[in-house]
Parts: structure tokens; C-alpha cells; sequence
């Protein structure tokens, strides 16, 4: 039994199906039963349970093969992280008294930044969890291609993206959602010792020119890029109501700047399948 937490989301729906597709059996641990539902569905055992409950995610994880754990999205964090730390603690306490087999987080490319931004959470685990009593892996997987979902309005009405990634013909590291649950699920069945770091991205890096020519062919009209300038990120940041816009920006700098990126070498990072044609094709579709 592998208990999956964030399951009701991209790569935690991604990792469940990979499982159940391999004859494994599958714990659906969310806070909703009617989001859960879906997954019981499918013969899923259900965990409700509040990423900060450290009983309830107890019971959760307990006789687990393996437990995904995925941190609940904080795009506005207060100053320090408090929001995240509480729900690290409450795992964290959670994975010792249960002693699954093993664990598998779901951090980010960047992890080893020293400077403090958005993905500094997937730091904060990443230190909280590296001593876990049972064997970890930390996935740190690209830039996710489905953030690409945000322009799809712009590229079809507009013909333009507009970029926060720059400059425009610098290749980033991307992956689809799907690929990461699919190494997720890899990852959960396989066997290691102590702690260990895999990173993934997809099968070719994309930039932000890259990825407006790939809105073009999904979209038939011609879609162009535009670098969204550094200093109008604070304003409109501010009129999304953000609180704290800062990780945010320095996130996107440290992109911009390099200093995000993954610490192995290039030979030795996980490659997916997917590109980002066959991203875009589905984010078009469900908003056709």
C-alpha cells in the first residue's frame, strides 16, 4: 500500500494512476472526502487528514509500503515560512511514528539555493526530512510546463505570452506533471538506502521563445513572446493581491539569473517523455 499525499492534484494524480496501472494498491490521504472520492472510486483506501494533523496523517501512513508527500502550495508565504514549517512539523512527526517503509518528497529544481525564495520551502523539507529513520528520496523536478496554463488565453486571443522568464531565448529546464508522477511512482518501488536526491526534467529545455512557437503550432495563428519588465513585478504582483510578492520575485530572478538550476550534472538528470506541444495541446483542449 502506498499512501499518496497531494493526490487530488496534478502529480499526485499522475503517481496514483501510475500505481494502479502496475497492480499496486493505493491510500488516497486528502482533506476532502468529496475531492477523495474519485480515488475511492477506483478501489483506493481514503485518508482524510489535514496536512498539519500529525494524528490523523499518522494513521494515514501507518502499514504504508511507501508515502509520497507533497507540500500544499503556498504561493504567498509570510515572512520565515511559518504556514509551511507547520505542516513540515506535523509530517515530519507524522513519518516517525509511522515508519513507512519509505518516502518519497516532492522538492524542486533549485533546492540547494542558499538564497531565500519561493522554493525555499522544498529547502526547508529537504533539511527537516534528510536524518527521516527510513529510506528518502527527494524528486526535484524543472519547471513545471503546465504553469504555461496561465498564458493560454493570452495566445489564443492575443497571439502573445507574456513572460516572466528572461531573457526570452535562454533555455529553461521544463517537465510535465505527468513525468513527475511517473518518476514519483518509480521511486516509490524501488530500493535505496538513507537519503538520496534524483533530479528530472523533460525531454529538451524550453525558453520562453520556444515555448510561444510551440502555443503557435497548437493554436494555428502566430504567437510571439514579451518579457514582462523587472520592474513592474512589484505592482503586479500587488493588484493579484499578493502580501509578501518578494519569494516570488526572487524565485523568478534566481531562474533569470541561473542561480536556480540543478545541481548535477546535465548526463545525470532524469529526462521525461513529454514535450511541450503535448502539454499545451491538453491545456488548450480544456479550455476550448
Amino acid at each position: 500500500m502506498y499512501a499518496i499525499t497531494g493526490i487530488t492534484g496534478q502529480v499526485g494524480g499522475a503517481l496514483a494512476r501510475t500505481l494502479l496501472a502496475s497492480g499496486q494498491r493505493v491510500r488516497a490521504v486528502a482533506r476532502d472526502a468529496d475531492r477523495a472520492a474519485p480515488w475511492a472510486a477506483r478501489n483506493c483506501d481514503v485518508a482524510l487528514a489535514d496536512m498539519t494533523d500529525t494524528g490523523a496523517l499518522t494513521k494515514a501512513f501507518s502499514n504504508a509500503a511507501g508515502v509520497f508527500v507533497l507540500l500544499p502550495p503556498c504561493f504567498d508565504p509570510s515572512p520565515g515560512f511559518p504556514e509551511t514549517r507547520a505542516v513540515i512539523d506535523a509530517v515530519g512527526a507524522a513519518l516517525r511514528a509511522a515508519r513507512p517503509r519509505k518516502v518519497v518528497c516532492l522538492s524542486t529544481i533549485g533546492a540547494q539555493a542558499t538564497q531565500v525564495n519561493l522554493l525555499s520551502q522544498l529547502t526547508m523539507i529537504e533539511q527537516a526530512f534528510a536524518d527521516l529513520p527510513m529510506p528518502v528520496a527527494f524528486l526535484r523536478p524543472a519547471w513545471f510546463l503546465e504553469n504555461a496554463a496561465w498564458d493560454v488565453a493570452t495566445a489564443r486571443d492575443d497571439g502573445v505570452i507574456h513572460s516572466f522568464l528572461q531573457p526570452l531565448d535562454k533555455p529553461v529546464p521544463m517537465v510535465a506533471t505527468e513525468d513527475v508522477g511517473r518518476a514519483a511512482a518509480t521511486l516509490l518501488q524501488d530500493e535505496w538506502t538513507g537519503a538520496r536526491i534524483v533530479e528530472l526534467e523533460g525531454p529538451q529545455r524550453v525558453s520562453p521563445n520556444d515555448l510561444a512557437a510551440a502555443f503557435a503550432r497548437v493554436l494555428g495563428r502566430a504567437v510571439h513572446a514579451e518579457a514582462v519588465p523587472r520592474d513592474t513585478w512589484a505592482a503586479l504582483f500587488d493588484a493579484q493581491q499578493m502580501r509578501h510578492p518578494e519569494p516570488r520575485m526572487r524565485m523568478l530572478d534566481g531562474f533569470n539569473e541561473g542561480w536556480i538550476d540543478f545541481a548535477s550534472a546535465r548526463a545525470d538528470i532524469l529526462k521525461g517523455d513529454i514535450d511541450a506541444d503535448a502539454v499545451l495541446r491538453t491545456l488548450v483542449a480544456r479550455t476550448a
